[in-house]
């Protein structure tokens, strides 16, 4: 099969091929016609992921949008989006053919594109799954941090769909940052202000009920002392630090939590879910999401876009999804 291939850990990919994958029991054999490259990808093919380093030669990806060719739940012929939540380091779905668990099919409507329903997994997920867990009240306050990223976008959209009354953005990147208010952010935030708290606040108008947090490290620290009593954190990354020193003071004097998100960790039935409810919303034109598409003999320009954290989802055309918009 086509594919993109990993020769050596922290190289990048390049089209070549490998063997066809074989499906065990449990397991649906699909035809890939788009896959969506995100950060984990990139880690795992640099060594840096903790699960430990890849077997090369191998084929990248975590999920991604086309047919069922053979499953015993599902028809062959059938769309559907997938991802792959195990075998990291094996083949995955940037290649004509992968193996995927059957629980993690999600039939697709006809008027869903290849494209966006690859896009809209991991990401789209990771918020709308994080928002979930936030408990915001009806009207209340909401602050994503990461704005600009993946995430970050479709967070600030889906805090309004879920009631939000007031979202607040902030992210490193000015411009990008910005057009965060045409997704329906009403302040704005530039992280690296001096007091961030402070800043927080100030955009906040008051308290915040909720933050949505990708970064951790010192934007979540402000976050937290910007909190209500009783707010919530959502954290579900770490692209700000590993680490964070949370202070006493405001998680016991203002009795907020601290709520942790992880796809990996989430039942397939609960993504599904999750899944038909964004793309119900991205169907109804409600929730936007920003795609650029490269052929798979662009595998290593798309790399390189996706390793400067693009504020859009790259995706691997393997030559026969549907809205074709290629970058």
């Amino acid at each position: 099969m086509r594919a993109a291939v990993v020769r050596e850990v922290g190289a990048s990919p390049e089209p070549g091929e490998l063997p066809d994958p074989k499906p065990s029991e449990g397991e649906a054999l699909v035809e890939v016609h788009a896959a969506a490259l995100n950060p984990i990808d990139l880690a795992i093919a640099s060594g840096r992921f903790y699960a430990g380093l890849p077997k090369v030669p191998y084929a990248p990806g975590r999920e991604g949008a086309g047919v069922v060719r053979q499953a015993s739940s599902v028809a062959p012929g059938t769309r559907v989006r997938f991802e792959r939540d195990y075998g990291y380091g094996a083949n995955g779905t940037v290649a004509e053919l992968a193996v995927v668990d059957e629980a993690a099919l999600v039939t697709l409507p006809d008027e869903a594109e290849d494209a966006i329903a690859a896009a809209l997994g991991v990401a789209g997920l990771a918020a709308w799954l994080a928002l979930r867990k936030a408990n915001v009240p009806s009207g209340g306050t909401v602050l994503v941090l990461g704005a600009t990223g993946a995430v970050g976008q479709v967070a600030v959209q889906g805090a309004k769909l879920l009631g939000a009354g007031k979202v607040v953005a902030a992210a490193r990147d000015g411009e990008a940052l910005e057009r965060t208010r045409g997704l329906g952010a009403d302040e704005v935030v530039l992280l690296g202000d001096s007091d961030l708290a402070a800043a927080f606040g100030n955009a906040a108008g008051g308290e915040i009920d909720a933050v949505i947090d990708p970064l951790w490290g010192e934007p979540a620290v402000a976050a937290l002392t910007a909190l209500r009593i009783g707010g919530r954190l959502v954290h579900l990354g770490t692209s700000a630090a590993l680490e964070a020193t949370i202070p006493s003071a405001p998680l016991r004097g203002k009795n907020v939590a601290i709520v942790g998100h992880s796809n990996l960790t989430t039942p397939h039935e609960e993504k599904a879910r999750a899944f038909r409810e964004l793309l119900d919303h991205v169907i109804a034109g409600r929730l936007r999401v920003d795609v650029d598409v490269f052929p798979l003999e662009r595998i290593a320009d798309a790399w390189r876009e996706q390793a400067v954290s693009p504020h859009r989802k790259i995706v691997i055309s393997l030559g026969r999804e549907r809205g074709e918009n290629r970058a």
